[in-house]
């Protein structure tokens, strides 16, 4: 912490601009400011956890796979993502959705505590009792409050999960959607799912047969036990034709996280828009269904987020993440390991996200 905040004092001294990197998932770059000083907070990585209490104190350079570890020990987790290697850092500040969002809230409405570095290199903990304004504005107002060196969590009783996907040929993402848009708001809290365009990875433990098929569906996470899970989900398996796969079984919390890790590592090119999204209608249905069917590569994908449930208990006032109306966040994220195919992914990406923004 004390090079944190000689590295801000520096920056001020200097007249740099600061960018803060944990993760290195900034979708906008933030984490590199172009002639300025990046602070790297990986060093600072240490996670430890009071089961007792059921709290988790997380350095500010940590990632989530480190924090999903450290609680699965005791079967507990919070909201954290979808990917491992990305920071808690700036997934939290951020606001912080993921696969226990409608059981446990966003990320950001689970921190007890913060420990900040402020612009003027003071460290101060925000907390409801202390600093109270930061404490407010870091939970969802991002990183421009000061270097949160660590994050106190609120803990939730979560070990083996029921999850996997769901997958429909990508021709029937159109029907397949107008079903989901219904029947997950309706859904207990227990369940999340987040539909998707995707094509399937061409390895295990995907099926031979449906390598690289383009398909539409559904991933999900059930906290309960396989036969809640499978009692939750039927009204939507039993609305719609039989899926190509339906691979959901029982399995620890940490295990679902990281399965996107191998398909998205470091080094692609990425180019993300995304919005937050309250009802889905018909319009938006159809021209959900026309861009799903134009992915201008393997790994880019849409995603629909659910963020309702739990995330709606808190009030849009009660802290700077104000969204507590939307349902969904979509992500339209273009992906490719190949520079040439930069302008390909962003122009889809761009178009989708424009033309379902109305």
């Amino acid at each position: 912490v004390r090079d944190v905040v000689t590295a801000v004092q520096t920056a001020r001294e200097s007249d740099l601009e600061i960018g803060v990197r944990c993760g290195g998932h900034s979708a906008a770059g933030h984490a590199v400011p172009d002639g300025g000083l990046m602070i790297d907070l990986t060093p600072l990585r240490a996670v430890r956890v009071d089961p007792g209490r059921r709290r988790a104190v997380v350095q500010g350079g940590a990632l989530l796979g480190a924090l999903d570890r450290a609680t699965q020990e005791y079967g507990l987790a919070v909201t954290a993502g979808n990917v491992s290697h990305t920071g808690v850092g700036g997934l939290t500040l951020g606001g912080g959705m993921g696969w226990l969002a409608r059981q446990a809230g966003l990320a950001c409405d689970n921190v007890v505590s913060f420990e900040v570095v402020t612009a003027e290199g003071d460290v101060l903990r925000a907390a409801a009792d202390e600093h109270p304004d930061l404490f407010w504005a870091l939970r969802g107002g991002g990183g421009n409050f000061g270097v949160v060196t660590a994050f106190e969590f609120r803990l939730h009783d979560v070990h083996t999960i029921v999850g996997g996907p769901t997958f429909w040929p990508v021709e029937q993402g159109a029907e397949v959607l107008s079903v989901y848009r219904e029947f997950l708001p309706a859904a207990p809290r227990e369940l999340n799912g987040f539909f998707a365009y995707a094509t399937v990875p061409p390895g295990d433990p995907f099926p031979p047969e449906i390598h690289l098929r383009e398909v539409c569906g559904v991933v999900w996470c059930h906290t309960g036990t396989e036969a809640d899970a499978a009692r939750d989900m039927k009204p939507l398996l039993d609305a719609l034709p039989e899926p190509l796969l339906h691979g959901v079984q029982p399995m620890p919390h940490p295990v679902l996280q990281s399965a996107f890790d191998g398909l998205y590592p470091k080094g692609d090119q990425w180019y993300w828009r995304a919005d937050f999204v309250r009802e889905i209608p018909d319009e938006a249905v159809a021209l959900h269904q026309h861009w799903g069917e134009r992915m201008p590569s393997v790994k880019s994908t849409m995603h629909l987020y659910p963020i309702d449930g739990a995330a709606h208990d808190v009030g849009p006032e009660d802290t700077a993440f104000s969204y507590r109306d939307a349902n969904w966040g979509a992500v339209y994220a273009g992906v490719d390991p190949d520079p040439a195919n930069v302008d390909a992914i962003g122009a889809w990406s761009r178009g989708y996200q424009e033309a379902l923004h109305p």
